[in-house]
């Protein structure tokens, strides 16, 4: 009975035990708080591209294998986006803005994900965006994977 009841408490101490091991060489804690902060700021600084009216800034953003998902019909690298993004860059002012309310990093720290809301110019809500960002082997951050998804009226 003892050894069966050893060898439960084992068993039920092991999801303990390999959450809390991690690779070698992946980042504390810390380092992946300060990645969630750059990914932060990395996600603001490509909305305020829209914002400023900045298309060649805005590119800057793209990773060479970049997709946005645009509806049933995806944008395959920087080329195909900017040549169906070139009409939100047009005119006085941005057709929509969006902000990250969330943003998180995996536990390697190379791959991260910002959403948060996307709104007209008068602040309404009109959709949700999804972004995936890959950190660059230098540093910084580059969107790879972007989709936006209208909200439920």
């Amino acid at each position: 009975m003892t050894t069966r009841r050893h060898a439960l408490l084992a068993a039920a101490s092991l999801p303990a035990v390999a959450s809390a091991a991690k690779p070698e060489g992946w980042p504390a804690p810390d380092e992946i708080n300060r990645r969630i902060s750059e990914v932060t700021a990395t996600e603001i600084a490509f909305a305020a591209r829209m914002a400023h009216r900045d298309a060649a800034g805005f590119r800057r953003f793209l990773a060479p294998d970049t997709i946005f998902v645009n509806g049933r019909n995806p944008l395959h690298g920087p080329d195909a986006v900017m040549e169906k993004w070139q009409r939100f860059f047009e005119g006085p002012q941005a057709p929509f803005a969006w902000a990250p309310d969330l943003v998180v990093v995996l536990p390697s720290g190379d791959l991260a994900q910002s959403s948060g809301p996307v709104t007209d110019p008068d602040g309404k809500v009109v959709a949700r965006f999804q972004s995936v960002w890959r950190r660059k082997p230098a540093g910084g951050w580059e969107i790879v994977f972007d989709q936006g998804s209208d909200v439920c009226r």
